[in-house]
């Protein structure tokens, strides 16, 4: 098993480029809150495909609703109509402030259609000035051009220039900073994570999004919430948004909507969505049978038994965070505070996290390092307090260790 792991080492290097830092596992299998490797060693996952599994790895009405839906139908052009396609858009609306929804396939490709949406409506109601969106530092919306234009992060950008013209960042949960940047002639959205995940899960001043609202409403500029990390229950609620008060005019999904299965949305209300017509936007793969499945199979689980495993969410996000406060105070000179809300945990080091990172995969638990020196945890909604009480048992041995 040693030699196949290795060998998967090796011809990963020398068959594909060499865009992420991957650390020494090698998946083959995954149940639950656990998988195991091709050198069968098992590993509790608390990084979930970074917010993915929101169900676990293989749950099964997922698994069920993905064979059922291949043999029957895996892809047809949205040049058609595809029921499972209205069916998963349905669940979005009525359980959301949306009216309309468009899917396409990642979280990058998502914010872009935001953009797009939101550029094109403003164009529309007010004419070719009101194109400019406001976006925070530190802020991660995506890869591809426009997203990462979008992103607040000059180490996103290192490289890739120039940006796209038409983007202004202001520090996030700065109200008076936004007020500033905001231009009634110019500014035609506000585009902001509810949480800034990637960038060290860093949580809004408590009534910060519904200033942001009234300047957005006063201002006559679209509220977009890139929910693709905080969507689909990872917050206990579940959007986000709803933590807040507050309901945006767009908003995109993308990770935990399918389960497992490469998927992104975008949902707005009426007035909005009323500015993409026939040709404006698409998708080729974007909402296929196969991947819609896996959505409502996804969604439908969340929401089923009055919506247990949301409220499950809180409840083990409340245990993981007490139990993470418990490591600040037996290891202050290592942990410095601890922030989050639900299942999107994190754990700021006095010291660059690579290494506990590594450390902790020696030991049979898969964390996430962000931002430098924090540790993300993002474990399946169906994680239990067993399984908890098991990952801080190993990060206490290797704060311990330091």
């Amino acid at each position: 098993m040693l030699m196949e792991t290795e060998k998967i080492f090796e011809e990963s290097a020398r068959y594909l480029m060499d865009t992420y830092g991957r650390l020494p596992v090698a998946p083959r299998k995954g149940r639950g809150v656990r998988i195991w490797g091709v050198d069968d060693r098992e590993y509790l996952d608390f990084v979930g495909g970074i917010a993915v599994n929101v169900l676990g790895h293989c749950h099964p009405k997922v698994v069920v609703a993905i064979q059922k839906q291949a043999q029957r139908l895996i892809h047809v052009s949205n040049l058609y109509y595809i029921e499972n396609q209205v069916k998963l858009a349905r669940l979005l609306v009525e359980n959301s402030f949306a009216d309309k929804a468009f899917f396409c396939n990642s979280g990058a490709e998502a914010n872009e259609g935001a953009i797009k949406l939101a550029r094109k409506y403003s164009r529309a109601a007010y004419g070719d000035g009101k194109y400019e969106i406001v976006t925070a530092l530190n802020s991660f919306h995506g890869r591809t051009y426009g997203a990462l234009s979008a992103t607040g992060q000059t180490r996103f950008h290192a490289g890739f220039g120039p940006m796209l013209p038409g983007f202004v960042y202001v520090p996030f949960g700065d109200a008076e900073a936004l007020k500033k940047a905001v231009s009634p002639g110019r500014t035609c959205a506000v585009l902001l994570e509810p949480i800034q995940a990637e960038g060290g899960v860093r949580m809004p001043p408590p009534d910060y999004f519904r200033q942001v609202r009234e300047i957005c409403d006063t201002s006559g500029a679209l509220l977009v919430l890139d929910e693709v990390q905080t969507g689909m229950g990872r917050t206990g609620e579940l959007f986000a948004y709803k933590h807040f008060g507050i309901k945006p005019d767009i908003m995109t999904l993308a990770k935990g909507l399918g389960g497992g299965v490469p998927i992104g949305a975008v949902l707005g209300t009426d007035r909005v969505a009323q500015a993409f017509t026939p040709g404006s936007h698409a998708a080729t793969f974007g909402g296929n049978p196969l991947v819609c499945a896996s959505g409502i199979a996804t969604i439908q689980t969340l929401l089923e038994d009055d919506q247990y495993l949301l409220e499950h969410c809180k409840r083990m996000g409340a245990l993981l965070s007490k139990k993470l406060s418990g490591l600040i105070k037996a290891y202050p000179e290592h942990a410095r505070s601890t922030r989050g809300i639900g299942l999107l945990q994190a754990l700021e080091l006095a010291r660059p996290c690579a290494p506990v990172v590594r450390e902790c995969i020696g030991r049979g638990l898969l964390v996430n390092c962000t931002a430098e020196n924090v540790l993300r945890l993002m474990p399946p909604l169906i994680v239990q307090e067993t399984d908890i009480d098991q990952a801080i048992d190993i990060l206490s041995e290797v704060l311990k260790k330091l």
